[in-house]
C-alpha cells in the first residue's frame, strides 16, 4: 500500500503515454474509482458534502448535462439555449428569495462556480460600485465564511471580524456598529452560517446597513435553497432574504440544497447596477471588445442544463418535501444530542447543528464515531463537531444508528477525559495543537498533497 491514491489498483501515470489505453480500460478505471468513493457517503454518516444522494437524481442531471457538456456557454449566438439556462435559473432563485419585495430597482442576478465564486464577486461589485473609497473595508461575523477573508485577500479590501458570542454563535451588532466608518462598502451576515447552522440577526444587520447607507451580503450558500422551505413547513426560520429591508446581496448554491451538479452557485442583486459594477471591459484589444459579467471566461453549458433541469423538475414541490425529511432528520439527531447532559448544542441550529462539551474533549466523540463509520467536521474555538444534515442522512435507520453510536462516543470520551485526541480541527482533515502547530501542520499538508498532485511523493 501507498500513499498515492489507488497505486495498489491502477497504474500511475507520470507522463503523457505514446498510445492511449483503450476507453473501455479507462471507463472501467473511473468506474471503479467512483464505485469505492461513493461508499464513504451511501451509509448517511457524511456530514454534508453530498446533499442529493439520489443516484437515480445523479443520472439524470449527468444525462441533462451530457447534451451541453461540449459547448461553451460563453458563445450564446451558437448556443442560445445558455441564456435560457442562466435567466431562468436567476428568474427562480430571485422568486425563491424574495425579489418581489424589492421596490424601486430592478433584481438581476449572476451564476457563479460555487459558493466561494458568489462570494468573491458580491465582494468584488461592492468595491467596484464604491470607486470613491480608496481603502474600502466590509465587516463580517467571525463566523462567516473564509471566502470573505479570501475576496478582502484578492481584491485589496479590508476585511474587519465581528466577534461573536462562543455559545449563541450571534454577532455583536454594537460591536458592527462602532466600526462602520466612511470607507465601509458593506456589511455580511449568514443564513445559515457554515460552523454552527445558526442564523446572523439578518433583520437588525439590514436595519444597521440602510442607516449608514451600505450593502449587506448574506450569504445564503447553505440555506438559500432549504431555509424558505423550511419556513413554509412551519419551522422557526427568521427572515433573512430580500424581505429584510436593507439585504442588497445574497448567495445560494444550487449544487448544495439546489441538488444541481457540483460547479454552481447563484449570487443573486437587489439592484442590477450593483451587478454591472463587477462587469469588466476592454474595447481596444486588437482580439475585438472582451466583455465580461463575471470572473469566469469559457464554461460548460453543461452545468447550467444540468442546474435548470434539477430545478425545472423537483418544483417548489419537491424542494419542500425534500426540505421536510431534511429538517425532521435534523431535530431528530439533535433530540439524540440533549440526551447526553455532557454535550452542548451551540447557539439555535437549523438543519446543520454543532457539539461542544466542558466536560471532555469533544474530538473524542470524533475519534469513536469515524470508527464507526461517520465522517463529522471539527471546528475551533471553541472547539466542536458538527454533522450537515443532508438527504442521505434521511434514509431509514441513520437516526437510530446516530443515536447509539453517539451514546458509545460520549462513553469513550468520558473514559478519555481531556487526553489529547486523534482528530482535530482543520476544515476538510485532522489535526490539533496549538495555533501554531496547526498552522506547520496545514502548511506540510498543503505541501504533501501538491507533492502528490505533482507525482513526487
Amino acid at each position: 500500500m501507498t500513499d498515492f491514491p489507488y497505486a495498489d489498483q491502477l497504474p500511475i501515470h507520470r507522463t503523457l503515454a505514446e498510445n492511449g489505453e483503450d476507453r473501455r480500460d479507462v471507463l472501467a478505471a473511473l468506474s471503479q474509482m467512483a464505485s469505492a468513493e461513493d461508499r464513504t457517503w451511501e451509509s448517511g454518516q457524511c456530514s454534508g458534502t453530498m446533499y442529493c444522494g439520489d443516484h437515480e437524481h445523479y443520472d439524470f442531471l449527468n444525462e441533462a448535462f451530457a447534451h451541453f457538456s461540449h459547448v461553451n456557454a460563453l458563445q450564446r449566438d451558437m448556443c442560445p439555449s445558455a441564456t435560457k439556462f442562466e435567466a431562468e435559473i436567476i428568474a427562480m432563485t430571485l422568486d425563491l428569495l424574495g425579489a418581489h419585495h424589492v421596490q424601486g430597482t430592478q433584481p438581476a442576478g449572476l451564476v457563479t462556480s460555487g459558493g466561494t465564486g458568489s462570494i468573491l464577486h458580491a465582494v468584488l461589485a461592492y468595491r467596484d460600485a464604491r470607486r470613491d473609497v480608496t481603502r474600502p473595508n466590509i465587516i463580517k461575523p467571525e463566523t462567516a465564511h473564509p471566502a470573505f477573508a479570501k475576496a478582502g485577500h484578492l481584491f485589496g479590501v479590508e476585511v474587519r471580524v465581528a466577534p461573536v458570542d462562543p455559545l449563541t454563535t450571534q454577532v455583536d451588532l454594537d460591536w458592527v456598529g462602532e466600526h462602520v466608518d466612511d470607507s465601509t462598502i458593506a456589511l455580511v451576515g449568514s443564513a445559515c452560517n457554515y460552523g454552527y447552522g445558526t442564523i446572523d440577526p439578518i433583520g437588525e444587520l439590514g436595519q444597521l446597513a440602510l442607516e449608514r447607507g451600505v450593502g449587506l451580503h448574506v450569504d445564503a450558500c447553505l440555506g438559500g435553497f432549504l431555509l424558505p422551505f423550511g419556513r413554509e413547513l412551519g419551522y422557526d426560520v427568521a427572515p433573512f432574504d430580500f424581505s429584510v429591508p436593507g439585504v442588497t446581496t445574497i448567495s445560494a448554491d444550487t449544487h448544495k440544497y439546489g441538488y444541481a451538479l457540483k460547479g454552481t452557485s447563484v449570487l443573486s442583486f437587489a439592484d442590477q447596477r450593483l451587478r454591472n459594477a463587477q462587469y469588466f471591459y476592454q474595447t481596444d484589444w486588437s482580439g475585438g471588445k472582451y466583455c465580461s459579467p463575471g470572473m469566469d471566461g469559457s464554461r460548460s453549458g453543461g452545468l447550467l442544463a444540468a442546474t435548470w433541469a434539477a430545478m425545472v423538475s423537483l418544483g417548489r414541490s419537491g424542494y419542500r418535501a425534500y426540505a421536510g425529511e431534511i429538517f425532521q432528520t435534523a431535530r431528530a439527531m439533535m433530540d439524540a444530542v440533549r440526551e447526553h447532559p455532557e454535550l452542548t448544542l451551540l447557539g439555535t441550529p437549523t438543519f446543520l447543528f454543532s457539539i461542544a462539551s466542558t466536560e471532555f474533549e469533544i474530538y473524542h466523540v470524533n475519534d469513536l464515531l469515524r470508527t464507526r463509520g461517520w465522517r463529522l467536521n471539527g471546528q475551533q474555538y471553541p472547539n466542536a463537531i458538527h454533522m450537515a444534515v443532508t438527504r442521505p442522512q434521511t434514509q431509514p435507520g441513520v437516526v437510530e444508528r446516530w443515536a447509539r453510536d453517539l451514546a458509545d462516543a460520549v462513553a469513550y470520551a468520558k473514559e478519555k477525559g481531556f487526553e489529547p485526541a486523534q482528530s482535530g480541527s482543520i476544515y476538510g482533515g485532522v489535526a490539533g495543537g496549538s495555533t501554531s502547530e496547526v498552522d506547520e501542520i496545514v502548511k506540510f499538508f498543503m505541501a504533501d498533497m501538491m507533492d502528490k498532485q505533482m507525482g513526487l511523493a
